[in-house]
């Protein structure tokens, strides 16, 4: 088995300077990775502009050069695809297992220089940090829920260590990874694979759940987080359970937004996936895509997901506060029925769920994932 200590990965380069990362799943021996990459890419694009919105408070990244990323390609054209039979994507290696590397229409980067301090009306400034894919596997077709235990933890294995990589960064304040999964997310491409965002800011949410975060871990005198408390409750009340493990549990949120959302949360204090134990990591490996199956058991076809990693900060004063959970949504509603941000969520930030939390954890709970 292997721990939950991360190793130095030696990078390669694509052709326009991007790196590049492989990870192999563990017993199967060396695969190899030794094709460069023989592309003619034209320069890398500037970094696109942070604008400041003072009525909010927020920073908006503007990346004009992403109208130009590639859409739904046809599979003879999927840059996730290896190398092979002539044709050249982005991963040069002619098989892998897990690869990662900077995109080429990022929306952030690619310095991860900070965002501006005391910023104002007018405040502007390249748009810092690294945007990086991460392709699950050199197969066009399938879903992460069906990749198997042993990829599975690669992929975990994978996304700890550029958490904790791209968290040295200087001007990195946050690290989220994530996966967009189905055309009703917006997906681009197909291929089975998940994106990480390195933020030279705090976003909106995470600087809203780091603050609470912080509250209560002062007010309980440094004993426990937030996040251990609200798990803590929901194991006790159990109308919103969907499963327990041994390290992990998962239930639906009291107060859930969307009309499918689970939180996975282990039950000690980790601040980020670099901080998650081997042990951890196995199980991990498998509560995550029998959640992921529960979701596809629900309807007769799958189920578009936002798969959301909620980290610690980079800062140190919210580290001690934070506590890492996993967080799913789905806006499906009904098989036929998606849920829309209008009005009041998109103008007002306030949601609006059709369902109640406690009849989608019970769907939830009998649901049998297939295959």
């Amino acid at each position: 088995m292997r721990e939950g200590r991360l190793e130095t990965k030696p990078s390669t380069r694509l052709a326009d300077g991007r790196e590049l990362f492989y990870f192999d799943d563990g017993g199967t021996g060396p695969v190899p990775h030794g094709a460069p990459d023989r592309r003619r890419l034209p320069a890398r694009p500037p970094a696109g502009e942070l604008r400041y919105d003072v009525l909010t408070g927020e920073w908006v990244a503007v990346a004009a050069h992403r109208q130009d990323r590639t859409h739904l390609p046809p599979a003879d054209e999927c840059p996730l695809c290896p190398s092979i039979n002539g044709r050249r994507s982005e991963i040069p290696a002619a098989d892998y297992h897990v690869a990662v590397f900077e995109n080429r229409f990022p929306s952030l980067g690619p310095q991860p220089v900070p965002a501006p301090t005391a910023p104002g009306w007018g405040s502007a400034a390249p748009a810092g940090g690294r945007c990086e894919v991460v392709a699950f596997t050199s197969s066009h077709t399938g879903s992460f829920a069906g990749l198997g235990h042993r990829r599975v933890r690669t992929v975990i294995d994978a996304l700890a260590h550029r958490t904790q990589a791209l968290g040295a960064l200087p001007g990195v304040q946050q690290v989220f990874c994530f996966e967009n999964r189905g055309p009703e997310i917006g997906v681009t491409l197909h291929h089975p694979h998940g994106q990480i965002y390195a933020y030279p800011f705090l976003p909106p949410r995470a600087a809203a759940m780091a603050a609470a975060a912080r509250r209560h871990y002062d007010d309980a005198g440094g004993r426990g987080t937030l996040t251990a408390s609200v798990l803590q409750r929901e194991r006790e009340d159990g109308s919103r359970m969907v499963l327990e493990g041994r390290l992990f549990s998962a239930y639906v949120p009291f107060a859930a937004r969307w009309p499918l959302e689970i939180h996975l949360v282990p039950h000690r204090q980790v601040a980020d996936l670099a901080g998650l134990d081997g042990a951890e990591r196995e199980e991990l490996a498998v509560l995550f895509p029998q959640l992921l199956g529960r979701l596809d058991a629900l309807y007769g076809t799958p189920t578009p997901y936002i798969a959301a990693w909620h980290q610690a900060p980079v800062d140190g004063y919210y580290r001690r506060a934070s506590h890492l959970h996993l967080q799913i949504t789905s806006p499906r509603r009904a098989a036929d029925k998606l849920k829309y941000l209008a009005g009041s969520e998109a103008a007002m930030g306030t949601f609006i769920n059709d369902t109640t939390p406690e009849q989608a954890a019970a769907r939830l709970r009998t649901a049998v994932p297939r295959g």
